[in-house]
């Protein structure tokens, strides 16, 4: 990314003065937590920061709030997926149950996976997780979606394909 491709930064300066206020008192009505809201303020001129945005912002706070909600949607799926984890976890017998810093991995492991299959079609998604989750096969997640046996097959394959792809990006 070049230089010239982002606001300048004395431009997000004067947004953050101008705004910030204004937005985590927005965000404060939404997520009813200082903090998190405070967090969340900040992440957002994070994101501003390396947002590919060459031209001055018409509506700052429109463009502002987009990000801070995608943000707390990212967030609210995230403690989703933690308190699942939490809840199988406690299941578990003490001695089986995985050390912090596997569990830390496999949070993390979960994260990215969820965020590979929300960037799926629906209909994609919603196939791979009623084969992976509830154990259907390929004729009944057909019926069930009202679609061919090989449109299944060739949802699942790609579904199968972001994983394996997620799988082995780091290695």
């Amino acid at each position: 990314m070049q230089m010239n491709d982002m606001l300048k930064p004395a431009e997000v300066d004067l947004l953050y003065q101008t705004h910030h206020a204004w937005l985590r008192g927005w965000l404060r009505a939404r997520v009813d937590c200082r903090e998190n809201a405070a967090d969340l303020a900040q992440d957002t001129f994070v994101r501003l920061l390396r947002a590919r945005q060459a031209s001055p912002l018409k509506e700052p706070r429109a463009y502002l709030s987009s990000i801070a909600r995608g943000l707390m949607i990212d967030q609210f799926r995230r403690r989703a997926l933690e308190r699942a984890y939490q809840e199988s976890l406690a299941s578990l017998p003490e001695c089986e149950a995985p050390s912090e810093e596997h569990r830390l991995l496999i949070l993390d492991t979960l994260e990215r996976l969820d965020a590979a299959l929300h960037r799926l079609k629906p209909r994609v998604r919603q196939a791979f997780l009623l084969a992976q989750l509830d154990g259907l096969s390929i004729a009944r997640i057909a019926e069930r979606l009202d679609v061919s046996r090989a449109t299944v097959e060739r949802d699942l394959a790609k579904a199968l394909g972001v994983c394996y792809r997620l799988r082995y990006a780091d290695a």
